[in-house]
Parts: C-alpha cells; structure tokens; sequence
C-alpha cells in the first residue's frame, strides 16, 4: 500500500493567511488530521508533517516526507488575496505540469469542486519548497480563500465533505497506479496435504525464512515473501535456492 505525507501548511508561530480572527494554520491542521484518519480507515500509511500546533521550516517538512519514504506528498493550505472576498475558489498548486502530481491535483479539484467551490485549477508553482525539495510527486492544495465569507460558509458547513473529497482524490490517483503493478510471490512447495505443507513451513522458519501457506484449486502452497518488485522476489528466491530449496515465481 502507498504511504501518502500530509501536510498542515504553517503552524506555531507561522499563522499563515488570517481574516477576522481566522487563523489558517487551524483550518490546515483540522483539515490534514480528518484527510489523514479517512485514508488511514482506507488502508493507506500515513504520515504527518504535523499533528499539533508547531513550526517546522517547510524544508524540514519535506525532509520528513522524504526519510519516511512516502510515496505521495499532499500539503493542505487555506488561500488568501490582497483584498477580502475578491478572491473565491479552490486550487492546487504542482512544481511544474508533468507526471502523475498533474493527475493527482486534478483529482482533488475535482472532487472539492462536487461540493460547490470554483475549480481554478491547477497551478505551477516552482519557487514552493515543499514542492520542490520532496523527492516524490508533490501537491499543495489550496482549500478555498480564508479571506472569502463564502469560502469560509461552504466549508465550515462541508468540512468532513471537504477531507473525504481531498482523501478521495488521493486515493483515485493511487489505486489505478498500484492496480498496475503485480505482486510477485516465491512459491517454495506445493502439496495436496496441509500437514506436508505446515512441514515445509517449519523447515523453513528452522532455516530462518518467513512463510506463510494459502489453500487454492486444491493445493496447500507455501510462499516466502510478496514484492512489488520483482528484483526483490529473484533475490529471494536465490536465497532460498542456495539453502536447497527449489523455487518459482508467481506473479
């Protein structure tokens, strides 16, 4: 499963955009702990830039992102324009237009568009740090204009909405891209009795290998790992092979 950082734009004593008392800094860490709850409730790993009110350089945030490995990287911003209630809409900004963070932006606008925010689009933003220093596709998501009553109304009354659209957008993007790659498994032995298999399993563990057994057609099949990449499952299976086992892969 892909593990997808988010972000809390701001924090501390960084409040970001404010009007009349708003902070945006709030609304970011509402908004990224209820998205990251729903793709947790989803199945995806999480990680947080943030989770309390703190301030971390965005250089930092993306450094974190970066040392968990995560797959995905999704900072949640409020926007704000140099004059109150002019500006009115959602968007999300990319470094640049290419790659799956493209596909990734458009999900979410489209999503949070469903609930009646103005789509403005996705932008090209190069200058952004958490943007630019994160080593996987990258999106900042712009939701709504804190200084827009109207904004501020549609989402204060959607805001669970708000997150599940967000979480969904994400999700569109990862399940077709995890829906293209195979899972290779080792399969070490298959037997018509379960107690020959449960054999070759606690062979195996004596021999410091994993193993787990599945029943299918008929047959009790006793694997040694799963992989996503298939240069890891070779691997394994010449561990296995150089131990004496005879092995092959399934994809």
């Amino acid at each position: 499963m892909a593990t997808v950082a988010i972000d809390a734009g701001h924090g501390g004593m960084d409040y970001g955009a404010s009007y009349n008392g708003r902070r945006e800094k709030d609304d970011n860490l509402k908004l990224a702990l209820m998205v990251g709850e729903i793709l947790e409730n989803g199945g995806v790993d999480v990680v947080y830039t943030r989770t309390t009110d703190v301030y971390d350089t965005p250089f930092q945030k993306a450094a974190k992102a970066n040392a968990a490995g995560a797959d995905y990287f999704v900072s949640i911003h409020r926007n704000a324009f140099t004059t109150p209630n002019t500006g009115s809409g959602i968007e999300t900004l990319v470094y640049d237009h290419s790659g799956i963070k493209v596909d990734l932006a458009e999900n979410i606008n489209a999503e949070l568009e469903k609930l009646g925010f103005n789509n403005l689009g996705v932008i090209d933003r190069p200058n952004l740090v958490v943007l630019k220093r994160t080593q996987m596709p990258a999106v900042l998501v712009e939701a709504g204009f804190i200084d827009s009553d109207a904004d501020n109304a549609l989402l204060d009354a959607n805001y669970e909405a708000a997150a599940q659209a967000i979480a969904d957008g994400i999700l569109k993007t990862i399940a077709p891209q995890q829906e293209e790659q195979p899972l290779y498994k080792v399969q070490v032995g298959i037997f018509r009795l379960e107690d020959n298999a449960k054999g070759l399993q606690k062979e195996l563990a004596e021999e410091g290998f994993d193993s787990y057994i599945t029943y299918e057609d008929g047959y009790y099949k006793v694997f040694s790992g799963v992989y996503e990449n298939q240069e890891n499952a070779r691997n394994q299976a010449k561990r296995l092979e150089d131990a004496g086992y005879a092995t092959w892969i399934v994809a």
